[in-house]
């Protein structure tokens, strides 16, 4: 049994006595302890080493205190694992130095073996559990397919991912084989991160709002979709997508079990657009975690306030940034727990 179990039940719906709290990235580079590892170990060589996974996840449970660990890895793993090279390069980030182009590069994209080219993550899981030893919930988590598709074809990041859209636009019987591959290899691997012990998934939609609303149902929702009917019956799944407040009303009559918002959604829309009876999480803008202390602690009571207690996980609205002070991070969660309803 869990001793903290505040997360999953605000999963359920059940009525808690404060919301639960964690931080997407809570596992990363604001704490100095990661920095240590990182200056040690290169990008996926963490990823790739359970001991070192399991450390960076339980770093922030003992230092910031959240309600509950989202496992350290990285969405580039899937496509890693489907034959396309992925690097992680200092100053750019991920990299892909063959980028998917033409059906015939799909054509080499392959639906793997999860446990021959990813069990590195299912023995992270393990080992994460038992240093947690049930003392809060694991997180698992995988990249929308659209995500991991803007990668695959634009080849890095970008600020508008034309050449993945393009793709769509100009080949959508490529585009959308793509798709499917790369949905078919994370429900898979979604699954045996369940198996492994994880306690609830989330689905991340990092480039979803690149999309207009239309495009965002064909080549986004209807595959995050398919991974949310897979995975409902086993775990919890939580669906965020950034910048996607536009799909809040199709997310919200999936099997989703909570849907994560961006700071650029009120509380009050939020609840407006999923018909107020699904758990939110969110929705606290990262940037703000630089204000004064005393700041954010007075925010979040009315985040918390705007969103209700019940039905809420608080979280931010994006993945905390690298420079925000632990002090500031840690405040944020102590305001959680220190909330009372008037």
């Amino acid at each position: 049994m869990i001793k903290n179990d505040l997360f999953l039940r605000a999963l359920k719906g059940e009525t808690v006595e404060r919301p639960p709290v964690w931080m997407m990235r809570q596992a990363g580079r604001y704490l100095p302890e990661f920095r240590a590892l990182r200056d040690k170990y290169d990008f996926f060589t963490r990823c790739r080493m359970p001991e070192i996974a399991a450390e960076i996840t339980v770093q922030p449970i003992r230092i910031v205190k959240p309600d509950a660990a989202i496992l350290f890895s990285d969405i580039l793993v899937v496509p890693q694992a489907m034959n396309i090279d992925v690097e992680m390069r200092p100053g750019v980030g991920p990299w892909v130095p063959n980028p998917i182009r033409s059906a015939k590069d799909v054509e080499q994209v392959i639906v793997p073996n999860i446990e021959e080219t990813l069990g590195y993550v299912m023995d992270a899981i393990k080992v994460t559990k038992e240093m947690l030893n049930d003392e809060v919930p694991l997180i698992g988590f995988a990249g929308s397919p659209w995500t991991i598709f803007c990668y695959a074809v634009e080849g890095k990041g970008s600020k508008s991912f034309d050449l993945a859209k393009g793709f769509c636009f100009s080949d959508p019987v490529a585009a959308h084989t793509l798709l499917q591959k790369i949905t078919d290899t994370t429900i898979l691997y979604l699954k045996e991160k369940v198996k492994a012990g994880v306690n609830a998934v989330q689905i991340f939609d990092s480039w979803g709002g690149m999309l207009s609303p239309v495009d965002y149902q064909e080549f986004s929702w209807k595959y995050i979709n398919q991974i949310v009917e897979a995975l409902a019956e086993i775990t919890p799944v939580i669906v965020f997508g950034k910048g996607c407040w536009f799909a809040l009303p199709e997310m919200a009559q999936s099997k989703a079990s909570a849907l994560g918002v961006d700071w650029t959604c009120s509380p009050k829309n939020a609840r407006l657009f999923t018909g107020g009876d699904i758990t939110l999480q969110g929705n606290f803008d990262p940037s703000r975690l630089m204000s004064p202390i005393p700041t954010i602690k007075k925010m979040v009571h009315e985040m918390i306030d705007a969103f209700g207690k019940d039905k809420y996980i608080v979280n931010l609205g994006h993945g905390i940034l690298p420079h925000i002070p632990v002090d500031h991070a840690k405040a944020f969660i102590e305001a959680v727990k220190e909330y009372e309803q008037k």
